[in-house]
C-alpha cells in the first residue's frame, strides 16, 4: 500500500492549462495522475495502465519502480476527495512523451511546446533576455495553439488516405475480393 503524504497544494500554470502541483516535505514535486492523462485529453485510467506498461520502464530503465504518492493537501484545499494518487515530474513528462510518440496529437503539441520553452529558458538565460512567468505562459499557449493546427494539417493526409484506404478495403470486401489476398492464388 502507498503511504499518504502531507503536501502543499499550488494551482501551476502551464501556457493555457492550470493544474494541481504538490510540493512534498522533502521539495519534490508531484502533480495528480488524473491532471497528468487529462491535459493529453486522456482518463485517469490511461495513466493507471502506463504505470504499470513496459513502457514506463522503457522510458526510465528497466529498475525504476513507480513513485506514486498518495498525498492529503493541506486542510481547506481539498476540491474532491481527501487523497490524491500523485505522479513525479519525470513520471508526468515520460507518460506524456509516450503519448505523443503513440500519435497523440495533444500530447505532441504539449511535449513540443515544453521543450522549445525549456530550450528558449536557456537561450535567455545565456544572452540575460528576462521574461515573466505571464510572458511565458503566453509564448506557451500561443505555441501549443500553433503546434496542434500545424500536426492537425499534417495527419489530415494521413487520415484522409487511410480513410480513403479503409472505404477501398470495404468496397472490395463487400463484393468477394480479397483486397490483400495474391491475385490468381484462389483460380487453381
Amino acid at each position: 500500500m502507498t503511504e499518504s503524504v502531507r503536501a502543499v497544494r499550488a494551482s501551476v500554470q502551464i501556457g493555457s492549462l492550470t493544474v494541481d502541483g504538490f510540493m512534498l516535505p522533502d521539495g519534490s514535486y508531484r502533480m495528480s495522475q488524473t491532471q497528468a492523462a487529462e491535459c493529453v485529453g486522456l482518463s485517469e485510467r490511461n495513466a493507471r495502465e502506463f504505470l504499470q506498461s513496459k513502457a514506463l520502464k522503457t522510458l526510465l530503465g528497466e529498475g525504476y519502480t513507480p513513485a506514486t504518492s498518495e498525498i492529503e493537501p493541506d486542510a481547506g484545499q481539498v476540491r474532491g476527495g481527501s487523497r490524491i494518487r500523485a505522479l513525479p515530474l519525470e513520471v508526468v513528462g515520460a507518460y506524456w512523451l509516450w503519448q505523443a510518440a503513440r500519435g497523440n496529437k495533444t500530447a505532441l503539441s504539449l511535449v513540443m511546446a515544453l521543450l522549445t520553452e525549456t530550450l528558449e529558458r536557456r537561450f535567455d538565460s545565456a544572452f540575460g533576455v528576462i521574461r515573466s512567468e505571464a510572458e511565458r505562459n503566453e509564448l506557451l499557449s500561443q505555441r501549443v495553439q500553433e503546434l496542434e493546427q500545424d500536426i492537425r494539417e499534417a495527419f489530415w493526409v494521413d487520415d484522409e488516405a487511410r480513410i480513403e484506404r479503409d472505404h477501398y478495403e470495404r468496397l472490395l470486401r463487400e463484393n468477394g475480393i480479397d483486397p490483400w489476398g495474391v491475385p490468381g492464388a484462389g483460380d487453381e
